[in-house]
């Protein structure tokens, strides 16, 4: 019987050992590189907005580890459709195209325009008015846990229904920004307050707000189409590893390829007015 079980436990270390050195490969279908558009026109208040930039990269394999996919060489501008007026935007030879005389208009109408590699892509968007920031405080009520410190801002909804809002807060020092978006379907015409909190980390506190801790938060005024565009790009983002998340769909932004339709662009055209403030803990 001791015999026996020797044999068995030899057995299943040696297919465990062997089976460790198998290799696996698998086929992930590629797709064939699209132009990226990043081209966020925003104008802050209090300042003349003249000077603006759009960002053209291609797409790459996921498993790709291509650092530079910047685009040059392509045809860049943007029109007011109002006024007429047309903004054309210099090559900087690295993926940027840059303007130094963009004149922003609350409410008018605007269309992008990108040739590049014998096609021709464009988006329209208005140019979205935003509310001030009322104010900035620290709490520890605003929040979910009222030991942690968290960052609120106030601003007033205006009377007409239909206003989106996108609030992204960056704390100094760290790589990305958190982003939220809110619509006045059920505040309309009321003071809103929103906050930011980090969550609780018993192993690095300093994940958490602190005094000290710097952050600037932006308050945007976008279009609907926008809301809908980066609400589901955050919602997509938040259900990273969920199990039971949707599967993740591509998410097409407004730039249309009138040359060729099924080469669509990534990327979207927005043209907004934001209000900014930074705030330091205390």
């Amino acid at each position: 019987m001791k015999k026996n079980i020797k044999i068995s436990i030899f057995i299943a270390v040696f297919i465990t050992f062997f089976s460790c050195d198998d290799k696996v490969d698998v086929d992930v279908p590629e797709a064939a590189p699209r132009l990226v558009i990043e081209a966020s026109l925003d104008w802050e208040k209090g300042t003349s907005g003249n000077n603006q930039t759009i960002k053209l990269s291609t797409s790459t394999p996921f498993f790709q580890n291509t650092l530079n996919t910047s685009v040059i060489g392509a045809t860049v501008k943007v029109t007011n459709n109002d006024s007429n007026a047309v903004f054309n935007f210099v090559d900087q030879n690295d993926g940027t195209y840059t303007v130094n005389n963009f004149v922003p208009v609350l409410n008018n109408s605007y269309t992008l325009e990108v040739i590049y590699d014998g096609e021709m892509y464009t988006a329209t968007e208005n140019l979205t008015p935003i509310t001030e920031i009322n104010e900035v405080f620290q709490s520890l009520e605003g929040g979910f846990d009222d030991e942690l410190l968290d960052v609120n801002i106030t601003y007033n909804d205006p009377a007409p229904l239909g206003n989106y809002y996108m609030i992204r807060m960056q704390e100094v020092g760290d790589l990305f920004p958190l982003i939220e978006t809110r619509s006045d379907e059920f505040t309309n015409g009321n003071v809103q307050e929103e906050f930011f909190e980090k969550e609780e980390d018993t192993d690095d506190p300093t994940k958490q707000f602190n005094p000290g801790d710097e952050v600037n938060i932006k308050l945007y005024g976008i279009s609907e189409r926008y809301y809908n565009f980066i609400s589901l790009l955050i919602e997509q983002y938040d259900s990273a590893g969920n199990p039971f998340a949707t599967t993740p769909a591509e998410i097409r932004g407004n730039c249309i390829n009138l040359t060729n339709e099924a080469n669509y662009a990534f990327g979207y055209f927005r043209v907004t007015e934001f209000d900014q403030v930074d705030y330091t803990f205390q």
